[in-house]
């Protein structure tokens, strides 16, 4: 596939300490990732402690403190790590899209995010952002819009310009609204609102690429 816009590489957040270099620090750096986020599971954001993570991870405490100074910095982190992520898997499975359908191409986008909700640990509590503190992770649905902006010009073979990076931030704005209404207390969903919001969407972008 012709890369026109390719996206940018993924940088460390700036809440990361230090980046690690040698493969046993980048394994511990995921370890710890992987506890705050079944931690984050089962306590929840305000529960959550370095200490809990620390020990869940099997690490000393001045390890968690070695990349982060504190649990919002370390789910910040998490976030940064689930919008990588995010984006990795959708470019995969969009690969197998006719370039023409850009529908098809914005239900992967869709359907990867409801799929990573149901089933990636934390998720739910932390997908791009920390909802209970908004300056964690800043514009969190703007650095994901943009990503799937750049994403959806590469597959269509379009310009990634101003027009079509607006459409998608408030594509993006609205069927998250959409979505904390549907998964509100309901861990899989509501389906009826999960597909007026792949509705929304399609009705929307329409104006801007059909």
């Amino acid at each position: 596939m012709h890369h026109r816009n390719p996206p940018k590489e993924p940088r460390p957040p700036a809440s990361l300490r230090r980046v690690p270099v040698q493969e046993r620090s980048a394994e511990r750096l995921t370890r710890i990732l992987d506890a705050c986020a079944a931690v984050l599971d089962e306590v929840g954001y305000e529960e959550l402690t370095t200490r809990a993570v620390a020990r869940r991870a099997g690490v000393p405490i001045g390890s968690v403190y070695r990349f982060f100074g504190n649990k919002r910095a370390l789910t910040d982190a998490l976030a940064h790590r689930n919008l990588d992520a995010y984006a990795e898997r959708v470019s995969a499975r969009v690969s197998g899209v006719a370039h023409a359908d850009w529908r098809g191409a914005v239900d992967v986008a869709f359907d990867e995010y409801l799929e990573m909700k149901r089933t990636v640990p934390g998720f739910g509590l932390v997908d791009f952002g920390v909802p209970c503190a908004p300056d964690a992770m800043p514009d969190a649905n703007v650095q994901v819009a943009e990503r799937v902006a750049a994403l959806l010009a590469d597959h269509i073979g379009g310009p990634l310009d101003a027009r079509l990076r607006r459409t998608v931030l408030v594509g993006v704005e609205a069927v998250d609204a959409v979505l904390q209404l549907a998964f509100r207390g309901r861990p899989a969903g509501d389906p009826d609102l999960i597909e007026e919001a792949r509705t929304l969407l399609h009705a929307y972008f329409a104006r801007t690429l059909d």
